[in-house]
């Protein structure tokens, strides 16, 4: 089996970078899709990560409001096989897409908040890294 993902839309904070224990850079944001199908119009917020130099380039160039397009796969949970589920703070439940990005295509204009129409892709040993490691 298969499964791709194309997103396109907007950072809505600021990327966060870390470093897995092995040294792996990863970075994690979330991107605001609209769904403008029929009278059902809505903003869907999905939680990407980046890694290796993808990770990198997305820290550095990237900032809240950013247009990117992020071309990947859906991360499930491992327990329900859907969106990752969670509890909040305030004790009641959520739920969040996600996507490994093996694409970041930054869409934003240097002026506009980005690096200007840059791609950033994964070779193919930082996406066996990446999908040996949990978000």
């Amino acid at each position: 089996m298969y499964h791709k993902i194309i997103l396109v839309g907007n950072l809505g904070r600021d990327p966060e970078m870390r470093y897995t224990p092995s040294g792996q850079a990863v970075t994690s944001f979330s991107v605001a899709v609209n769904d403008d199908f029929g009278e059902n119009k809505r903003t869907i917020w999905v939680r990407v990560s980046a890694w290796g130099k993808t990770a990198e380039n997305c820290n550095n160039f990237l900032k809240k409001g950013s247009k990117v397009l992020v071309e990947g796969r859906l991360t499930c949970d491992a327990s329900t096989g859907g969106p990752r589920v969670y509890t909040r703070q305030d004790g009641s439940s959520g739920a969040a897409f996600e996507v490994s990005a093996q694409t970041v295509r930054f869409l934003s204009t240097r002026g506009e908040g980005g690096g200007g129409e840059d791609e950033y892709s994964m070779d193919s040993h930082e996406m066996s890294d990446a999908g040996d490691l949990p978000f």
